[in-house]
């Protein structure tokens, strides 16, 4: 079995990516798994698109998504097939794949159509990928509206090469320290925004701590005369 292949899904609707597999408990390599589950194997997949209908007021709001877009073709460039790579609809919750450059324009219309009208961004979360060749990193954006009671996520993906979005910061302003955040733990870098600094760790800190990648060897700190070792030298395997 291959890290990236396709498979079906359990509703044999869709054929999901497998980015990779997973196996223990934990993922361990070698012998460090000590948890009994060692024989666990577990496939790490990512949907693809959902075929409509998607039920309840989900239909609705991606026709009038795609209606607004190709109407705005002419001014921005692009219609919705330009604009929205996948939906993906999961437990009743529609996520909208948006290609990057096209996020500012995306989450203009959710704001301002009156009938969608997604007031409030909760902020952006990163995703680290690290098997997704290409697609490494991902911004997710929760949205609600107010007006009417209806939620929906916009998500971003990209290379770890080339790991720039479009700030929203002056479509949903709230964002300003949420996509510090991000660009802190995961080095996404949102263009356009006013300070995009580190919020949490030190100005002079190397890498991005939340990335799958980033060492757990810490730092060793000394405590009342003892030297604590990093992390992943306090425990050893037999």
């Amino acid at each position: 079995m291959t890290d990236i292949e396709r498979s079906g899904s359990e509703t044999g609707d869709r054929a999901d990516e497998v980015i990779a597999v997973r196996r223990g408990m934990f993922g361990v390599r070698g012998s460090g798994d000590t948890s009994g589950y060692g024989r666990l194997v577990r496939r790490v997949s990512l949907p693809d698109s959902t075929a409509r209908p998607y039920g309840g007021y989900l239909d609705e709001l991606v026709e009038t998504i795609e209606d607004v877009l190709d109407a705005q073709a002419g001014e921005t460039g692009a219609g919705y097939a330009q604009a929205v790579e996948k939906i993906v609809v999961d437990r009743h919750q529609m996520t909208v794949f948006v290609r990057r450059e096209h996020l500012p324009s995306v989450a203009r219309v959710l704001r301002d159509h009156p009938d969608l009208r997604f007031e409030l961004c909760l902020g952006v979360s990163g995703v680290h990928y690290p098997q997704e060749a290409g697609r490494e990193l991902h911004a997710v954006y929760p949205l609600v509206s107010i007006t009417h009671n209806r939620r929906v996520r916009l998500e971003v993906a990209i290379p770890d090469s080339d790991p720039h979005v479009p700030s929203v910061h002056r479509i949903y302003p709230t964002n300003d320290w949420h996509e510090r955040e991000t660009y802190d733990f995961f080095g996404i870098v949102f263009d356009g925004h006013p300070a995009l600094t580190r919020i949490q760790m030190p100005d002079d800190w190397r890498g991005h701590p939340q990335r799958k990648d980033y060492p757990l060897g810490g730092i060793p700190v000394e405590y009342k005369g003892a030297r604590i070792p990093p992390p992943d030298e306090r425990r050893a395997y037999s």
